[in-house]
């Protein structure tokens, strides 16, 4: 069976009996329509998204795995499931240090027949506390009083989900670093002091969620998903505190790649994840996410979506309601120079079960490509 994929010509889909059970394979064959397009053979698909699966309190998540009744898991596992990357980050998972959510929702994707043999996260950011007042409101113990944005230590972390098994030997966790260890730093100042305080700048790091440097051991050799969640650069005030960091959480990157953090991969690498910034529309420090896009170790392929309706912008993969513009580009997939690049798309339905089931998802959209790993 041949689908068309969006700007890269024709692609087979793999065979049924990779994505299903014997008794669902009609089912998946009727998905195809809605399909962003199967990968082709020889090629590795990469893929992100920002599934917004975080509740209210520890634990909250998984108990609505469990129940088997929670319509938005299940829309999300459908998605996942439709879609098929071989390797896929997920922002905005509550993490728990068993994992017992995260392979809870694997279980879920593994029912609708794709399965995943790795499960891989690490303690965010996000909820762990520092005992001072983070954003100079006068209050301590609030979420934005965390490390990064958060009411309970892990809430909205991220993960890795993968067909290949993750090298921890040579993961590199560096969301502990500080933001003020940055090379030229943005950090704010009000009339020339540091915002909020110096004791919080001490102390303050520089990711909001995480930033990875994960090995997938692929069968054709180690793929390194250079992995992100930035802040948002809005709910602050005149300092721009949040702007600021958003900046510099991008920044960081190429920072890293010139050897800066640490012995960087050369070939071979991805870099992926939510930067929560458009190139040019809204608000924010474009210089941050315009430095990544034009960086000439990495590729922009600009994934676009099929049957975008008239005045969409087609690169957009966020659906904001209350902002303007609504639609934007804020999650990214951007393979190093040495990939060739088979297809690529944001998976955005706009009709029938498949938009109702992503309205249900996420605001957000997924965004994958194809890799040539021949």
């Amino acid at each position: 069976m041949e689908i068309h994929c969006h700007r890269f010509g024709p692609i087979l889909l793999r065979s049924a009996g990779f994505w299903a059970k014997a008794a669902g394979v009609a089912a998946i064959i009727g998905l195809v329509s809605s399909l962003a397009c199967a990968a082709v053979a020889g090629t590795l698909r990469v893929a992100t998204w920002n599934v917004e699966l975080s509740r209210d309190g520890p634990g909250l998540l998984l108990r609505d795995i469990l129940r088997g009744e929670d319509a938005q898991a299940s829309a999300v596992a459908h998605i996942i499931a439709e879609v098929a990357p071989d390797i896929l980050l997920l922002q905005n998972v509550d993490y728990d240090m068993e994992l017992r959510a995260l392979s809870a929702l694997r279980d879920l994707i593994a029912a609708q027949g794709m399965q995943y043999d790795t499960v891989f996260a690490l303690l965010p950011n996000s909820g762990m506390a520092t005992g001072l007042d983070m954003d100079g409101d006068g209050r301590l113990g609030e979420p934005e009083d965390a490390q990064g944005y958060g009411a309970f230590l892990g809430q909205g972390g991220m993960a890795i989900l993968s067909r290949y098994p993750v090298d921890m030997a040579g993961v590199q966790d560096m969301s502990a670093i500080l933001w003020r260890d940055l090379p030229q730093a943005m950090l704010p100042m009000v009339d020339g002091m540091p915002f909020p305080s110096a004791e919080a700048q001490k102390v303050l790091r520089l990711a909001d969620k995480a930033q990875w440097a994960v090995p997938v051991l692929h069968d054709s050799g180690p793929v390194t998903l250079l992995a992100f969640h930035a802040n948002p650069p809005v709910f602050d005030g005149p300092e721009d505190r949040n702007g600021r960091r958003n900046h510099d959480q991008l920044r960081f990157w190429q920072h890293y790649l010139d050897g800066v953090f640490g012995t960087a991969p050369q070939e071979r690498f991805v870099l992926l994840g939510h930067a929560n910034q458009d190139r040019d529309k809204s608000e924010g420090i474009k210089t941050g996410i315009r430095g990544l896009l034009s960086d000439p170790r990495l590729t922009d392929p600009v994934p676009m979506r099929d049957n975008t309706p008239p005045g969409d912008p087609p690169e957009a993969t966020v659906d904001w309601p209350r902002v303007d513009p609504s639609q934007m580009r804020v999650s990214y997939v951007l393979p190093s120079r040495d990939w060739v690049i088979e297809a690529s798309g944001v998976h955005w339905p706009v009709t029938g079960e498949g938009a109702e089931r992503l309205e249900t998802a996420s605001r957000h959209r997924m965004v994958w490509v194809d890799l040539r790993v021949d």
